[in-house]
């Protein structure tokens, strides 16, 4: 056992001694020399002039032009332009057919009429008409319910039976037939209007061999007599007509309801009848209310707001009704027309060109950035129009401050203004730009 951990210390001693001769071999790590620093170059100075010269390709442009749209699209129905004719600003120059919009307009419009009405009529005190008129409708209210909650009277009673038996009497006497007395003095009246009829015939006939002047008197007593004796024969025979299915049920009606008012002041008011009668009291008082209190103030409130909304509706309807027509925004030329009356416009596609031709301009096409930073506006300017062979002086207005790219080249515009326009110089027109000295 001895042996054993003996030997083990051993080896152990061994292996440090071996790590600690190993370390000891290792050459020493050299430190890193650092690099020699970098010696600055000196500031190159770029000198800037204060304008400069330069050459560029250019083209005559108007100073003022545009592609006009509609923002809606439609039928077109005019075109009011051509090409080469002045517009001035505000022309009509393109209408779409607008009879929809028309009608929309004419619509929100009567809204718009209505809704103020309402205000008006919210905000107005009420006449004195209408307040009389609730006040009766609160009276016969009342008085109804009081008929229902009161028991009958006797006089009340004795009344509506004999308004039925008076009822049933009439229904009766459809199917008797007329009485004797009656029958006698029809016939009576018949009989004297056949002598009278009689009488005047004679007397005729004794003047009828006259001229018309002479028997008109006797005609007319003639005449008036068979007037009378046809009436007095239809009121004898009335007497012995059946009554109609229509004169049946009016008969028949008057007894139901002579009936029914009978019943109505015999039998006591049901609970359920009291309380419509009550309900019908309340309505008539609120009626009456909301008259001579006035309107509240929420309502009118909510009315205005209904006005507002119909006013804005017009509105709207107005700016349809002008989207359907495009208009020159400024006086110019009309260069374009993209479209004809039948066709179809699409919204936003360009429909017309108009330039202001009066106020060309030359802009430039490939001037370099190289040249542009020696460009200055107020700079003078030599101008050739290649077409007309005319040169003609000019000055720096405006200068692009972005670029644009030419065949992979960086290009600005400049635009310059000519001193004088000369004559037959147009749109489209190419031209040679020295700027500068």
């Amino acid at each position: 056992m001895k042996k054993l951990v003996g030997s083990r210390s051993l080896r152990q001693f061994v292996l440090l001694l071996l790590i600690i001769l190993a370390a000891g071999c290792t050459p020493p790590t050299p430190t890193p020399t650092p690099p020699p620093a970098a010696t600055p170059l000196p500031p190159i100075a770029l000198v800037r002039t204060e304008g400069g010269s330069a050459t560029a390709s250019a083209r005559v442009a108007p100073a003022q032009s545009a592609a006009l749209a509609l923002p809606t699209s439609g039928r077109v129905t005019e075109v009011a332009v051509q090409v080469g004719e002045n517009a001035p600003a505000d022309a009509l120059l393109i209408r779409l057919d607008d009879a929809a919009a028309r009608l929309a307009l004419t619509q929100a419009r009567a809204a718009y009429f209505r809704a103020q009405a309402q205000l008006a009529e919210a905000q107005a005190a009420p006449a004195t008409a209408e307040i009389a008129a609730a006040q009766a409708q609160l009276d016969a209210a009342r008085a109804r319910f009081a008929q229902l909650a009161d028991p009958a009277r006797p006089t009340e009673v004795s009344a509506a039976e004999a308004d039925l038996a008076a009822a049933q009497s009439a229904y009766q006497a459809l199917f008797n037939g007329p009485d004797e007395s009656a029958r006698i003095e029809a016939l009576a009246a018949l009989s004297n209007a056949r002598a009278a009829v009689q009488q005047a015939q004679s007397a005729f006939n004794e003047v009828k061999w006259r001229n018309d002047s002479g028997a008109l008197p006797q005609s007319r007593q003639l005449q008036e007599a068979t007037n009378n004796l046809e009436a007095a024969q239809a009121r004898y025979d009335a007497l012995f007509i059946e009554p109609t299915a229509a004169t049946v049920s009016a008969a028949s009606a008057r007894i139901a309801q002579a009936k029914a008012a009978l019943d109505r002041l015999q039998a006591p008011a049901t609970a359920a009848q009291l309380d419509e009668a009550q309900a019908q009291v309340d309505v008539a008082q609120a009626q009456l209310d909301a008259l001579t209190d006035g309107v509240r103030s929420e309502t009118i409130a909510v009315v205005a707001g209904a006005v507002a909304e119909a006013r804005a509706a017009v509105q709207r309807a107005e700016q349809d009704l002008a989207n359907l027509e495009l208009r020159a925004p400024f006086t110019g030329t009309v260069t374009a027309v993209d479209v004809a009356a039948g066709e179809f416009a699409a919204a936003g596609a360009p429909v017309v060109t108009l330039a202001d031709l009066d106020a060309l301009q030359i802009e430039t096409i490939d001037l370099s950035e190289r040249d542009v930073a020696f460009i200055a506006v107020g700079q003078p300017a030599s101008v050739l129009i290649e077409p007309l062979e005319v040169t003609q002086s000019g000055r720096v207005v405006r200068i692009s401050p972005q670029a644009s790219t030419i065949g992979g080249d960086v290009v600005y515009t400049v635009w310059i203004d000519l001193d004088a326009q000369p004559a037959g110089l147009r749109w489209g027109m190419s031209a040679e730009v020295t700027i500068g000295e």
